[in-house]
């Protein structure tokens, strides 16, 4: 019997004696939290929001979480029902209905031991060779269905081991994961004033014989060529450590895979009939490096980071695309913004191969004066053709208490056909941006403030016509705050030089207007909103996806317990 059917009702029971147990010493604690967000659907071709299930028929998309735990004897227990219906999360242009237990563990602590049970969120250094985690907007919960054990060594060392299978939704991938880890803490003198703390782990994924027959079949479709022995079993090792020295913080990483079978959309493929397309499974090692030092002293800070990744893409099952099945999770090497425009385009991290390389620069002038510059450049491993540079200039200024302004320019380079796959006249899509922004609060009161954002984005500036896409921009919003419950937008988004981004012929001006309202109280926050969106990549934390463009409304709740 799937245990999550007996962990429901078992939960629900501890739940309904809470209030007995309250009284008693060593009462139980039970928590939670629940998320809703539903999209009402309005068709409107001119944006592209169109040809798809929720614009042509469904009209209403809901995705909902109810998370449940529970902590008393020494056991901590804990549930999530995930709720889909018309969902377009998981596919951008498609539907998905489902419900269910999407979650459930048990975790009990026996001396030095930790044993858990159910699905789990862990990872491994930085999560190069492991990371399961959940990142909703993304549609990701790669929890491990399965089983772990941590054993605490010392106060300054443990070790964990781990098996199971990823979650699948409702389901789970057929292939097994294994691992675990060793991690400590060293101190390197009495005084305290530097210390390391080093680790090591290793990942094995073995291929269930379903998938691969699924491989062997399109490996025999390949010419000679292309043919190569898939592996049942790939195996992934990474050492890291952080020294800690003064003001100083450096941290590094080296991870090695072996061979494994993945999709390499830029390999060529022999066709039988002679041509030669792109895109084919492959068979190849991997390895990846990444460090991080900063320092930090006074009013400086800076960060410098750098990272070479080759063939380190590593998946349960190779047929899954997108975020689906992702074993790992790469760092990312481009700033993350927050602002409309400047977070327009995204470099999404790129697990075939990349070099890149990040430098993060602030200084606090004085109380009322700070400078930001960040610098990112990633590039092919050769060194030879750029894929994303970003120069992002930021001044923050306090002229009175009241005020908090906060000016820059951002410029990128954007290779749209490396991060979205776009070619225009034959050619790999390429675009240069430059993107001056403004973002001014005014505190009216202790309770009331008001917000103006304001930016514009050029395109096209390398005189050459694959670089402009949809074309220029200017962003404007207005927010008015009344605390601790009411805040109110209204924005606009106005493509006012667009361009067909077929026949790059200049088009009629669109605008995408957005109005929300946002009401909290306690722990309870919901938003109202109206949106018109264009199509574009969303990312978080350097996990990209693409989400079409949206027309019509959106709800969203949240609130803990």
């Amino acid at each position: 019997m799937d245990m999550r059917y007996l962990i429901l009702p078992a939960l629900f029971c501890l739940a309904g004696n809470t209030a007995l147990w309250a009284q008693q010493p060593g009462a139980g604690r039970l928590s939670g939290s629940f998320q809703t967000n539903v999209n009402f659907f309005q068709r409107d071709s001119s944006i592209g929001a169109a040809n798809t299930p929720g614009y042509d028929r469904q009209l209403l998309g809901n995705e909902s979480w109810l998370n449940l735990d529970y902590s008393n004897w020494g056991f901590d227990v804990g549930l999530r029902f995930d709720l889909f219906n018309n969902t377009n999360l998981f596919d951008p242009l498609g539907s998905f209905n489902g419900l269910g237990i999407g979650r459930w563990y048990i975790r009990r602590k026996i001396g030095d031991f930790t044993i858990m049970g159910g699905h789990i969120y862990d990872q491994i250094g930085s999560g190069v060779i492991f990371r399961a985690y959940e990142a909703r907007p993304l549609a990701i919960d790669n929890a491990l269905y399965g089983a772990r054990v941590s054993y605490q060594i010392s106060d300054d060392w443990q070790v964990k081991v781990f098996s199971g299978k990823q979650r699948n939704i409702f389901s789970s991938y057929h292939p097994t994961l294994s691992g675990a880890a060793v991690e400590g803490y060293v101190a390197g003198n009495a005084e305290g004033t530097w210390s390391i703390v080093p680790g090591a782990g290793v990942v094995m994924r073995t291929t269930d014989d379903a998938t691969m027959n699924q491989i062997i079949a399109a490996i025999e479709s390949y010419t000679p060529e292309d043919g190569f022995i898939p592996n049942y079993n790939t195996r992934a090792a990474t050492i890291y450590n952080t020294l800690s020295a003064g003001n100083v913080t450096w941290y590094v990483e080296g991870a090695y895979k072996t061979n494994d079978v993945f999709y390499d959309p830029f390999a060529e493929k022999h066709n039988w009939n002679g041509s030669v397309t792109q895109g084919r499974l492959v068979s190849r090692p991997g390895n990846i490096i990444y460090t991080s030092l900063g320092y930090n002293t006074g009013g400086l800070g800076v960060i410098v980071e750098a990272k070479r990744t080759q063939d380190f893409t590593f998946r349960v099952d190779p047929f899954v695309n997108q975020l689906r099945g992702m074993v790992n999770f790469l760092p990312p090497m481009a700033r993350v913004n927050t602002y409309r425009l400047t977070a327009r385009y995204n470099a999404a991290t790129q697990e075939i191969g990349e070099t890149a390389g990040q430098v993060s620069l602030r200084y606090a002038l004085n109380d009322r004066w700070s400078v930001n510059v960040d610098y990112s450049q990633i590039m092919d491993l050769d060194m030879q053709d750029l894929f994303y540079r970003e120069v992002y200039t930021e001044v923050n200024a306090k002229p009175g208490d009241a005020w908090n302004i906060l000016a820059g320019v951002q410029h990128q380079w954007y290779n749209q056909f490396i991060y979205e796959g776009k070619i225009v006249d034959g050619r790999p899509a390429r675009i240069g941006t430059i993107t001056p922004y403004a973002d001014i609060q005014y505190n009216i009161d202790d309770t009331r403030a008001i917000r103006a954002e304001f930016s514009t984005m050029f395109t096209g500036w390398l005189n050459d016509a694959p670089t402009r896409d949809y074309g220029n921009w200017l962003f404007g919003l207005l927010e008015y705050t009344i605390a601790p419950h009411w805040t109110f937008t209204v924005a606009d988004m106005w493509n006012f030089k667009r361009y067909d981004l077929n026949t790059r012929q200049k088009v009629k001006a669109v605008h995408y207007p957005r109005v929300d309202v946002f009401y909290a109280t306690g722990p309870t926050r919901v938003a109202l909103s109206y949106i018109k969106q264009v199509d574009g990549i969303v990312c978080t934390g350097g996990i990209c996806r693409y989400e079409p463009a949206f027309s019509g409304f959106r709800m969203n709740m949240q609130t803990n317990f």
